[in-house]
């Protein structure tokens, strides 16, 4: 509020005189959220945390003086800043390798934090789907081994496990939950409340930063402020590199539509032609030829359009 009565006094002029309902209509804010841009360097961020204090502020006159309600509305219907969404940090596959051998694997917090930055890596999955897996949810012991989480909207998906994380997954449940005959068990669950509360995410991320506070002085790709989520991205990145599919991509981030995942990556238009042309180029393969005969061979007439095809 100190701002917006700072902005009255210098901008308007106001005085505790000519101060009114009027001088919180909807003109004079949006010229406040200029004003705080231009002239105090806000963010649109910042702006809209402003905006929806005074908005607090005006509910609060309305109700004490009904004649305040009008200008509670105007405020209401001040559009919020719009905000540049942040671009996420990648991670390079030499900064991963490097943060995979921090933690001390001889020891048991060692090992568990090992496990957990190499499912999360490997995985792509986000960080609530791999805090909140049951034991119930891992497949293991078969030819194909993988996990299943549940996304958003409560949707359950299958994320195949390669060697080296189903390996290392074997041993942990070994380790830490030897007689798995508790389904509903947590696979990080909390060491103080028990293997139904998962490990929170908050603890996971300084987890993290200790991690990548070590690594750093190693490889300087690795970011200082570490989170779950650059684990995420680095995979889905590393994979679009590789050559994946991008529709798998999509599939595995447990994303909505393919765009989603476009512009989860930020690719390049270079890039999205790619993505694109590989998955036409699946889509193809799986179309029958129609110039070709049932024998395989290639029909000049029918691909030039002298002749029906069926």
């Amino acid at each position: 509020m100190k701002l917006y009565v700072e902005f009255l006094r210098v901008i308007k002029g106001t005085t505790p005189e000519t101060l009114s309902a009027e001088c919180f209509c909807m003109e004079y804010i949006m010229e406040w959220i200029i004003w705080l841009k231009e002239n105090r360097g806000c963010s649109p961020a910042t702006c809209n945390v402003r905006l929806s204090a005074l908005r607090v502020f005006l509910k609060y006159l309305s109700f004490r003086d009904i004649s305040y309600m009008s200008v509670f509305l105007q405020a209401e219907n001040v559009p919020n800043e719009k905000n540049s969404k942040r671009k996420v940090i990648g991670l390079s596959k030499q900064a991963v390798d490097v943060l995979l051998s921090m933690p001390n694997q001889g020891s048991t917090i060692g090992f568990r934090d090992y496990t957990l930055m190499l499912l999360l890596y490997s995985t792509a999955v986000r960080i609530n789907e791999l805090l909140t897996l049951k034991i119930s949810n891992i497949v293991i012991d078969c030819v194909k081994p993988h996990i299943i989480v549940i996304g958003k909207g409560r949707k359950k998906r299958p994320i195949p496990l390669l060697a080296k994380p189903a390996q290392c997954l074997k041993r942990y449940l070994i380790k830490y939950h030897p007689k798995q005959n508790d389904a509903n068990a947590l696979l990080f669950c909390s060491k103080s409340k028990g293997i139904y509360v998962p490990m929170s995410a908050e603890n996971v991320n300084k987890m993290l930063k200790k991690y990548a506070t070590m690594a750093h002085e190693r490889c300087q790709d690795v970011p200082m402020d570490l989170h779950a989520h650059q684990f995420r991205h680095a995979k889905a990145s590393h994979w679009l590199e590789n050559g994946m599919n991008i529709a798998q991509i999509s599939y595995l981030l447990g994303h909505e539509s393919i765009q989603t995942t476009m512009v989860y990556l930020d690719i390049t238009t270079k890039q999205e032609e790619k993505a694109l042309e590989t998955l036409e180029g699946e889509n193809q393969k799986k179309m029958r030829k129609k110039w070709k005969t049932e024998e395989g061979k290639a029909n000049l007439e029918i691909l030039l359009g002298l002749t029906k095809t069926n």
